[in-house]
């Protein structure tokens, strides 16, 4: 059978459409997102450290971040692992849509970035082992929808060439769609964690 072969202008108007789509479903979740997430649901910790055991993961340095836009909220969590000696640390912003994350604890200060997010002040650059990932919508091959900026993507794929990571997303249920357009650009998750159940490959458990 042969191959057809597509035109510059028909992969453009496929990306083109991919883009519309994206931003769609991002606006339909984020809406719903916000009326069910004005209560702060949690996620339950001992999943997390059910997928670390699972993983048999030994070291101990975690990349969090500060949820906005009633993202599910991983404070609590990045507490919990403080208090197991976890070294914690969060995302900053760079230029050229790039970010990395800096080491921080609760008694360290923060500064809000241009996108009114909340930053580490210190330079004390890591690489985190395991990573919580906020996300906009997800589905069942672990695909992950963000804001449309590629800064975790372009962070996973940097990462991921320096060392093994986890990657573990953060949802509430009702942000699973049937599938996320995705590109080659896009980064799958290991895990996703929701209030009411695991994400992994096809199956729940």
């Amino acid at each position: 059978m042969k191959l057809k072969i597509l035109s510059k202008k028909q992969i453009w108007i496929i990306q083109f459409n991919k883009l519309v789509l994206k931003s769609k479903i991002r606006k339909k979740i984020l809406k719903i997102r916000k009326k069910i997430n004005k209560r702060n649901i949690q996620i339950n910790f001992s999943q997390i450290v059910k997928l670390l055991k699972k993983e048999k993961i030994t070291k101990k340095d975690i990349g969090g971040y500060y949820p906005v836009n009633f993202e599910v909220d991983d404070l609590e969590l990045l507490k919990k692992f403080e208090k197991l000696f976890f070294n914690i640390s969060l995302p900053v912003i760079k230029k050229n849509f790039q970010m990395d994350f800096y080491k921080w604890t609760f008694s360290d200060p923060l500064k809000i970035n241009k996108y009114g997010i909340p930053e580490p002040e210190t330079k004390n650059i890591v690489y985190p082992d395991i990573l919580l990932i906020p996300l906009v919508a997800f589905d069942k091959n672990l695909n992950r929808l963000g804001y449309g900026g590629g800064y975790y993507d372009r962070l996973i794929r940097r990462l991921s060439k320096k060392k093994d990571i986890i990657k573990i997303g953060l949802a509430l249920s009702v942000q699973k769609i049937d599938k996320v357009p995705i590109n080659v650009y896009d980064q799958k998750l290991d895990y996703i964690v929701t209030n009411k159940y695991v994400v992994k490959w096809e199956y729940f458990f």
